[in-house]
């Protein structure tokens, strides 16, 4: 019987002018960017939680740490890499990954095609393996007030 773990991850970002704005690996042009200790990339974000709690390895927080100024602008692709490092060691394969990042504006849906392409590099895994939704919050809340971004991820790993 093949081994499969299944993951969660969930993350939030303030926007506010004078950020770039870093979404699944690539930069959008916004009036507003992501506030985060790293380059605060909502999506690699959640990939990377839910990875690592499929793994059982806790959280990114715990594997890189807001208070380390080493990761301080990090690029968050350098951090899904040493995640994807961590779960093969431990014998890991990425089976799939379905995301959803909430958003008011700008519109994510363009951009879609290049965040899988980017991500499935950094990840050494398919394009097909990789789901990118993009939803609004209909101008409710947070998200519809264009203060934050937030993202949503499930992930299936497996046994190599």
């Amino acid at each position: 019987m093949k081994k499969i773990r299944v993951g969660f991850g969930y993350d939030v970002h303030q926007l506010q002018a004078g950020y770039d704005f870093w979404l699944g690996g690539i930069k959008l042009a916004h009036e507003k960017g992501a506030v985060g200790h790293s380059d605060a990339d909502v999506l690699i974000h959640v990939i990377c939680d839910a990875l690592l709690g499929a793994a059982n390895m806790r959280d990114i927080g715990y594997h890189f740490s807001d208070k380390d100024p080493k990761y301080k602008g990090i690029d968050s692709k350098i951090l899904l890499r040493d995640v994807m490092k961590l779960i093969r060691e431990k014998g890991y394969e990425v089976g799939n990954i379905d995301s959803t990042i909430c958003l008011q504006i700008p519109k994510v849906n363009p951009h879609i095609p290049e965040m899988k392409k980017c991500l499935a590099e950094v990840m050494g895994i398919d394009e097909e393996d990789i789901s990118i939704k993009a939803t609004t919050t209909e101008q409710l809340g947070f998200v519809g007030r264009e203060e934050g971004v937030s993202a949503y991820c499930a992930v299936l790993i497996e046994k190599a």
